[in-house]
């Protein structure tokens, strides 16, 4: 049977008709099982879909005998630490009943929850290094907060076993991006409802609901019993208080889309323009109007045009230049940077009063709820610190000021800095409101403090000299040069010498014209 009458199969498929085909489809999971010892790493976001085909591998396996049931099973779930605090509360509590079923059943079934790197959480990039806010050209999160948390977990799955079967709960009917994705997939298909996978060669990709439509999901779940002991009306219940049809997946690539048109995904999420999902949460539940606060700060992150709240320099320090059109008009624009120093700091507010609003707002059991966790606190006063030489060190300052409570760094050594507030308020007088020589002085001191605890002091001239580079001018004098090295570079490379004197001499080279037939008939030397 060829695609697309599977298709129309499936999409008029009866009662009978799929309860047939769940037979069909235990039993090919039963026989994949059986190939051979490679491990299983079923990818449960807590959602639906990913529920759905954990209870059927579930269901599946547990109606072999005990002692055939020797291939491991694991359960993988990521979280980036900014998920919806009420799914996010849902897996957790579901994690330790499978693990409590898993072992009462003897199931060979573990669950791992992984998380991303604290360098690269999305409140130390955001607000430690002053990445923008998530957009569709600067789609920095996904990577690091999804991709590879999962993807260190199956590559050491496979470094420990040569293989594995990833299991998804991908579906066709999720959306037209997910179809028209899972078709261009169908080209590293090796059997029904399987794929190679393209990033990794030796990881095989299960889609055993591919074909099935949101009511057949819904229909099995509330038809067939959980068999971790959780009740699915449970699930139910909490996508009845949203709005959207879709979940956030576990990601393994770029080519899965945004989860920001998804069900349940980061609360943060500014790929679109609205978070539908709490923003129903919100409306359909009194109990639930204690995540405001995240909702608010959620919508003040996404902002159409934060240029003015943005360093005109990229994080390297320089000045990056990209050609705009817009109607038809061609301009040399620069690229704005990472935030501010009073935009990093007014966010790192913002978070915390949103944490301590929600701590005294919410039910009991959501009290202890953390935003920013303490080891990103940390990491954020180490950047700020260390890489932005800011050494008046104002976290822990901001942080009494709005917990009211002492920070406690992790990392604190006890020792005393020989800058800070003081020293930092000194410069400040003495620069008269010229952040460029704050910034410059400040980072020159800053230096050749770091360079007096190492042993060796290569390349601090170097250090030294990138200061001058990237902090010497002001910000028109500096998009004045890029655009200066720009000129001269094309000019250089297109070898039109008068240009380049021109150039040099701080003159406008005649921009190239558009040569018309008339032009080229009568005008051209023979």
């Amino acid at each position: 049977m060829n695609d697309k009458m599977q298709a129309k199969k499936d999409n008029n498929r009866t009662v009978e008709e799929f309860l047939q085909d769940l037979e069909i489809l235990k039993a090919e999971i039963q026989e994949l099982y059986f190939d051979d010892q490679i491990p299983l790493v079923i990818g449960w976001s807590g959602g639906k879909d990913s529920t759905a085909v954990l209870q059927l591998i579930w269901s599946s396996i547990a109606s072999l005998p005990p002692e055939k049931r020797t291939r491991k099973i694991h359960v993988l779930t990521n979280d980036t630490l900014v998920e919806n605090p009420i799914v996010s509360a849902w897996v957790r509590k579901s994690l330790k009943n499978m693990n409590k079923a898993a072992k009462e059943q003897g199931m060979p079934v573990s669950t791992h929850l992984t998380y991303p790197t604290i360098k690269n959480t999305f409140w130390c990039c955001l607000i430690g290094k002053g990445y923008p806010a998530p957009r569709n050209r600067f789609r920095w999160c996904t990577e690091r907060l999804k991709i590879n948390p999962a993807d260190y977990f199956i590559r050491e799955t496979i470094r420990n076993n040569g293989q594995a079967i990833l299991v998804l709960g991908t579906r066709k009917a999720e959306s037209t991006q997910r179809a028209t994705n899972m078709a261009k997939h169908r080209k590293w298909r090796v059997r029904d409802r399987m794929n190679t996978n393209p990033h990794r060669p030796n990881c095989l990709i299960y889609l055993p609901i591919e074909d099935w439509r949101t009511d057949e999901v819904w229909m099995y779940l509330m038809q067939f019993e959980n068999p971790w002991g959780q009740d699915n009306k449970d699930l139910f219940t909490m996508y009845r208080g949203a709005t959207a049809d879709n979940e956030c997946p576990l990601v393994i690539d770029t080519s899965t889309p945004s989860c920001g048109d998804s069900r349940f995904g980061c609360w943060v999420c500014t790929m679109v323009s609205k978070d539908k999902s709490m923003e129903a949460m919100i409306l359909n539940d009194e109990a639930k109007e204690w995540m405001q606060p995240l909702l608010d700060l959620r919508n003040e992150l996404d902002v159409k045009n934060d240029h003015d709240k943005r360093d005109f320099r990229r994080n390297f320090g320089t000045v990056q230049l990209f050609e705009r059109n817009v109607d038809g008009q061609t301009s040399v624009q620069h690229i704005p940077g990472p935030y501010k120093r009073e935009w990093r700091e007014h966010w790192l507010r913002r978070v915390l009063e949103a944490q301590v609003q929600v701590r005294k707002t919410a039910p009991p059991e959501m009290r202890d709820i953390t935003l920013i966790q303490p080891e990103e606190l940390s990491e954020i006063r180490r950047i700020w610190l260390e890489e932005k030489h800011e050494f008046d060190d104002s976290l822990p300052r901001i942080y009494q000021e709005v917990t009211g409570e002492k920070f406690k760094d992790p990392r604190d050594t006890g020792e005393k800095a020989m800058l800070g507030p003081d020293e930092w308020q000194i410069l400040e007088d003495l620069s008269d409101g010229d952040p460029m020589y704050l910034e410059l002085v400040t980072r020159l001191l800053d230096t050749e403090r770091q360079y007096k605890t190492m042993a060796r002091r290569t390349g601090i001239y170097d250090t030294l000299e990138r200061c001058f580079k990237t902090s010497s001018r002001s910000q028109n004098e500096a998009i004045q040069n890029a655009h200066y090295e720009r000129n001269l570079k094309e000019a250089a490379q297109s070898g039109k010498v008068e240009d380049i004197k021109k150039i040099v001499n701080g003159e406008k080279p005649e921009p190239d014209q558009q040569l018309s037939w008339a032009s080229l008939k009568f005008n051209s030397k023979q």
